[in-house]
């Protein structure tokens, strides 16, 4: 468990009451907004004092989880001489993996009298340790043993290196001086004894050690609580037991669903899994139908691989395209396995598209090749031959288990691109092979070429393909083109066709060719003069096998213009509407007829929102009470129409007009709302929108259900225009908002706001944060407390953050 708890090491600076008002946030638990605040302060205040600024910037900065931006503020020649400056650009570069860098920049600050001389040295020990310099981490380590804040941590972190050095003896005699005293340094002790126990070939004793820092973390860092589960994994490994093992796996995937090491879980737990008799599936079966993320998505990608191998494929593309949506660079294999899946279901341009997604993750040089391979098959699926050759050239030549393989599919694409010259070199190295099926593909695919080109020689150069390699894979496409030459003859050989077709269909068609033939049959039957019962029948079964197919469009227009000519007009119409889907005067009179419109509005159909807008028209035109609510109506169900234009006039009238003020922030919301949700089509309207709910945020600055409303939704804008971090600040400026006293507070809103907040934050796995945020809810005592309180302990649980 060689890792650098920077955590461990941290050095506060003393600055002004403004620059420490504004950084308070970083205490809080939401660094993100002191980054915000922070920053307007450095432009705003004189130099010396920005100067104290950009240090306490660069702190929220690290964090926030944003070093290299903090990296940034620290190049400012002012703060050159500064030891803390010194200190936070070390701690930057740390969470950059700079080691070397960062172990420069702590011996500099070590070296020096001062606040941050004593962390500096610890991390100078964490930076030798990271670069693996084992023994000068040792000695490092011993400098601090009597150091009453670093002193246990050093001790232990020697006893770790020891233990991994094999060094059993000296590792027993470092915890043994290691007098820890909180809570983590407990459990820290704890898991390196358990180590030392299985160093030794004691499991059972090992198991003992580490089962309650398994069973109960609490107290325990994240990294020993995943360490200690490991370890256990491993006792049980050494003592042939994996099915007892793998019970405090499942336990933790179990508790902890988006624990951001899960994907190292699942894969220990397939290793104790499949180093038993039975392999179990129903655990991952379960886990599968969660909606908890991404312990749902890891599960369906074991049970997919799991059906991959046991030829499954119909599953095994269901799994992948359910987990498609939540991508993690640690899901790259199972993205390659979907790739092959979608080019073996015929899908290359889909197939594609994740193939260039996962070429973009950081995986080993083996994966890689495989993925440049099944991006050529790809590109040659689509049709873009050249480039597919070229690729696979390219891994001939640099990977030699491919070469014969990509040879072979790089003379194919040459074929398909008509370049003689390339595909004669490549055949030439082919054949000093001897492999006879090479020639058998390159045979298949010259005869179905010429089809494709209507060559008058196609038909003989398919003939002699199925006399000389009958019972081979390309047969079937094979029969099928003879077919289709044979249908497009003048005049047509419809005898022929058929004849072809079934020796199509009984030559072990793959999918793509069987939905091919599929859609052959039924233009075959109806150019031989069949009864329309015949075509019928056709274009029906195929819509029932290839509900998915491209092709499916025209099958169905097909159908129904056959059972038009049949004048069976019910199913004519069922067919060309499914196709259509396929293809998307006292005051109380007043008060009455605008609850009526209220009451069509509700029903949700186009005749009674037709009906809703003659009413409020009737309320309009009685020029009452009800006037401006009842425009207000009209706008709401002209949006719902999709007329965004009609609803900005009708709340432009409002806003104009002298209604009253709450009738007005309506309108004004509404207004904004309609730019929203045009954005849907043109982002350009969201700075419109922002705009709007700034203003009735600022005119309800004392009426909290507008006010919190308009900053929630302008925080949902920013949030669409890519700007988190000013979603979350305007998010933030809900939670901040104190009413009058006396006045009902809004909650609302309010929740809204913060777990939006929050939910942000853990989209960026910044934990402690979002914790911050919902402690701040559960504190409101509203009507969601409990949920907030739930969410945090939850939180606390799942990510180990314990106070």
């Amino acid at each position: 468990m060689i890792c650098v708890a920077s955590s461990l090491i941290d050095a506060h600076i003393f600055a002004s009451p403004e620059i420490n008002d504004a950084a308070r946030a970083i205490d809080d638990g939401v660094p993100e907004v002191a980054v915000a605040r922070l920053q307007r302060l450095v432009d705003a205040l004189p130099k010396e004092q920005a100067r104290d600024a950009k240090e306490k910037l660069a702190e929220a900065l690290i964090a926030a989880k944003r070093p290299a931006d903090a990296l940034h503020i620290l190049d400012d020649p002012t703060l050159r001489d500064s030891a803390s400056a010194r200190f936070f650009r070390a701690q930057a570069l740390v969470e950059l993996n700079r080691f070397e860098d960062a172990l420069a920049l702590y011996r500099q600050v070590a070296a020096s009298p001062g606040p941050q001389q004593r962390p500096a040295a610890f991390g100078t020990a964490e930076m030798l340790r990271a670069l693996g310099r084992m023994d000068e981490a040792i000695r490092q380590y011993r400098t601090l043993e009597t150091d009453s804040r670093f002193g246990v941590s050093a001790r232990l972190r020697g006893a770790e290196i020891l233990i991994a050095k094999g060094e059993s003896a000296l590792a027993k005699r470092a915890l043994d001086q290691a007098q820890a005293k909180t809570t983590p340094d407990k459990r820290q002790k704890r898991l390196l004894r358990g180590w030392l126990e299985l160093l030794n070939q004691q499991p059972e004793k090992a198991i003992r050690l580490l089962d309650s820092l398994v069973k109960k973390p609490e107290g325990a860092s994240h990294e020993t609580a995943m360490a200690a589960l490991f370890a256990i994994a491993d006792a049980h490994l050494q003592m042939n037991a994996p099915e007892s093992g793998d019970d405090y796996l499942e336990d933790f995937i179990e508790r902890y669903p988006n624990d951001v090491e899960l994907p190292r879980v699942f894969a220990k737990l397939d290793q104790l899994y499949r180093s038993e008799r039975r392999p179990p599936r129903h655990e991952l079966e379960k886990w599968s139908r969660d909606l908890a993320q991404p312990r749902r998505g890891l599960a369906r990608w074991y049970l997919a691989q799991s059906d991959w191998q046991a030829g499954r494929r119909e599953g095994a593309v269901r799994l992948f395209e359910e987990i498609r949506k939540a991508m993690h660079p640690a899901l790259a294999p199972a993205m390659l396995q979907y790739a092959q899946l979608l080019l073996d279901t015929g899908k290359p341009e889909e197939a594609l598209t994740v193939l260039r997604e996962v070429e973009s993750y950081r995986v080993d040089a083996k994966t890689s090749q495989q993925i440049n391979f099944e991006i050529g098959r790809a590109l040659y699926a689509c049709g873009q031959f050249s480039e597919a050759s070229g690729r696979f050239e390219h891994l001939a030549a640099g990977a030699p288990e491919f070469t014969h393989l990509a040879l072979l599919n790089a003379s194919l694409g040459w074929l398909r691109a008509n370049d003689q010259h390339r595909l004669d070199f490549d055949t030439k190295e082919l054949a000093t092979t001897g492999d006879t099926g090479a020639e058998a593909e390159l045979l298949s695919e010259k005869g179905l070429a010429a089809a494709r080109r209507n060559d008058k020689n196609a038909a003989s150069m398919l003939e002699d393909f199925l006399r000389r390699f009958p019972s081979h894979s390309g047969a079937a496409a094979a029969h099928l083109a003879l077919a289709e030459i044979a249908y497009h003859s003048a005049p047509p050989k419809l005898d022929q066709a058929a004849k072809s077709l079934a020796a199509a269909r009984a030559a072990n068609p793959s999918e793509t060719v069987a939905e091919d033939a599929d859609y052959f049959a039924i233009w075959l039957a109806d150019a031989a003069g069949a009864d329309s019962d015949r075509v019928i029948a056709a274009a029906s079964d195929f819509l029932r096998a290839h509900p998915k197919s491209d092709l499916a469009k025209d099958i169905r227009l097909k159908l129904a213009e056959t059972h038009f000519r049949q004048q069976d007009f019910a199913n004519a119409q069922t067919q060309f509407e499914l196709l259509a889907q396929e293809t998307g005067a006292s005051p109380l009179t007043e008060k009455a007829l605008f609850l009526a419109a209220q009451s069509a509005t509700a029903t949700m159909t186009s005749r009674s929102s037709d009906r809703a807008l003659e009413l409020l028209a009737q309320v309009v035109k009685l020029n009452g009470e009800f006037r401006w609510a009842a425009r207000n109506e009209q706008a709401a169900i002209e949006r719902r129409l999709g007329k965004p234009q009609e609803a900005q006039l009708l709340y432009d009238e409002v806003l104009k007009s002298d209604a009253r003020g709450a009738e007005k922030r309506e309108a004004l919301c509404g207004k904004a709302d309609t730019f929203f949700e045009q954005a849907n089509t043109e982002t350009s309207n969201l700075p419109q929108a922002v705009i709007l709910y700034d203003q009735l945020a600022n005119e309800a600055a004392n009426q909290p259900h507008w006010r919190n409303q308009a900053l929630f939704k302008k925080g949902i804008c920013l949030e669409k225009e890519s700007d988190r971090d000013g979603a979350l600040s305007t998010f933030y400026r809900v939670l901040e908002f104190n009413p009058e006293p006396g006045r009902a507070p809004e909650f609302f809103w309010f929740y809204k706001a913060g777990f939006n907040a929050a939910r942000l934050l853990e989209d960026q796995q910044k934990w402690e944060s979002a914790a911050a945020i919902y402690d701040k809810l559960v504190l409101a005592k509203g009507p969601r407390s409990d949920e907030a309180r739930d969410r945090l302990s939850q939180l606390r649980l799942e990510h180990f953050l314990w106070h």
